[in-house]
């Protein structure tokens, strides 16, 4: 990169530590006012963090679109738009109006301790940042010339270090910066590739015609199990939080389906750049570094570094919110509520849960080589562990006992578990009957709650 570039990544950098640190959260803080922000979040700052949370895997839809074309909007675009509508019209304001300040909570409030311990430790693993701090590995590494495992500890450190001080106010805070990067940096890059080599008539003689069906080559099984995996955002850890954090019932409802017109508007443009990506690069380069290839290839110098910026802040953006989910989880639900510790030191056990968070993040990221494995094997296991008790506690009159909760989780996540690691045990690397992991766990979890539940449990609070 030229130093005009790297200037520009310098000052984006030392911009975000100086919004995250801005207001640190004082001695004496309130575990409401740290995790949640003191639930004061308006519908503009709700929608901004949302939005740039929920979208930190750039790298991934840079890797997918590389490799199946369009099909990446009917996989990562189109089943998560269902998913957050039905949580905006089902579950929205009936989670804001519960004053929660996490999801095990309400496990807590509807299955005890140990179902509310056993959830924590689900969202915990859902939360770690892995796949995230992967990319910023990849793009580290791209942009600044340093080996892997320096950009995996670089990338990390600047993304959670004023969280450390600051809490979810400083996520927003970044977030609403950040957001606007994103967007601004893919809106100038798709414009540039449209101006200098065409439209769809260029994209559909230089890239294979595969790509340009729903199903971008893979069986119609391998796209529908991202419609189900695209379900746990009824268990969404980051859905949660905001809906807590909101200032009114309302701004969690609408803020949701606004998310959802941004969410559609930028993954045209990262789709589309994925497209222009396979047409203009080698075919046997890394998918997972397929976009900032691209941005080398074809952009100026100044645009080269505005779009490092984009990418960055679509990363980092993500990796904050999930590091601080992860941590909160292991301070307030792990250690202050299933150990018992004193609450007054949710705030302080955060703290710890976040270096935790990060070290365990990058490890798994070194460990894994692809952004969607990590989707694919953490949601294959953790959804039908958390999705049915949790949707059931907010929807409907019948509920199961607690210890039917936690037999379920457990033996849903088992089998699900066992069907994942079953590709290294047969002859042809497929999973047992070509079956994809989430479905017999997903079942066994349904057929508890059919079997086991009633409405003769006694129910939790009302939050009708």
């Amino acid at each position: 990169m030229s130093a005009f570039d790297l200037s520009l990544l310098v000052l984006y950098l030392v911009g975000i530590l100086l919004l995250g640190f801005f207001k640190r959260a004082k001695k004496g803080t309130s575990v409401a006012d740290f995790i949640v922000g003191g639930r004061r979040l308006t519908l503009p700052a709700f929608v901004a963090t949302l939005v740039c949370t929920w979208y930190g895997g750039i790298l991934g839809v840079g890797e997918y679109t590389f490799k199946y074309g369009i099909s990446n909007w009917l996989v990562f675009g189109v089943p998560y738009y269902l998913a957050a509508f039905l949580f905006a019209m089902f579950l929205a304001k009936k989670a804001r109006r519960t004053e929660f300040l996490t999801i095990p909570d309400r496990l807590n409030q509807c299955y005890g301790k140990h179902a509310a311990g056993l959830g924590a430790l689900v969202v915990f693993l859902k939360t770690l940042p892995a796949a995230y701090v992967l990319m910023l590995g990849v793009l580290c590494q791209q942009f600044f010339g340093v080996p892997f495992y320096v950009g995996i500890l670089a990338g990390t450190l600047f993304s959670v270090v004023y969280v450390l001080l600051g809490g979810f106010r400083s996520v927003v805070r970044t977030d609403i910066l950040q957001v606007s990067l994103m967007y601004f940096g893919f809106g100038v890059m798709l414009i540039i590739l449209v101006l200098k080599f065409g439209g769809v008539g260029f994209l559909s003689a230089n890239i294979p015609v595969d790509h340009f069906t729903w199903h971008g080559g893979n069986s119609g099984w391998f796209v529908a199990v991202w419609y189900v995996l695209a379900l746990s955002t009824l268990a969404e850890p980051a859905f949660y939080q905001r809906c807590y954090a909101a200032d009114k019932e309302s701004t969690a409802k609408k803020g949701i389906l606004i998310s959802i017109l941004f969410w559609l508007i930028f993954d045209f443009m990262t789709t589309s750049c994925g497209l222009y990506a396979r047409a203009l690069l080698p075919a046997d380069i890394d998918p997972v570094s397929s976009f900032p290839a691209l941005a080398e290839m074809v952009l100026p110098v100044g645009l080269y570094g505005l779009f490092a910026v984009a990418l960055l802040a679509t990363v980092m953006s993500t990796v904050d919110s999930y590091s601080f989910l992860a941590a909160s989880t292991i301070g307030k639900d792990i250690i202050c509520g299933w150990f018992g510790q004193p609450q007054e030191k949710v705030n302080f056990y955060t703290r710890i849960g976040l270096v935790i968070s990060a070290v365990l993040a990058m490890a798994m990221a070194a460990f894994f080589q692809s952004v969607v494995d990590i989707w694919h094997d953490l949601g294959s296991v953790g959804t039908p562990m958390l999705l049915v008790p949790l949707f059931f506690s907010f929807v409907g009159r019948r509920r199961m006992k607690s210890g039917t909760v936690i037999v379920s989780m457990l033996l849903s996540g088992a089998i699900s578990l066992l069907w994942l690691l079953s590709e290294q045990f047969t002859t042809d690397s497929n999973y047992w009957f070509n079956i994809e992991p989430i479905f017999p766990g997903l079942v066994v979890s349904i057929l508890f709650y059919l079997l086991g539940s009633s409405t003769t449990v006694k129910p939790s609070p009302s939050i009708e």
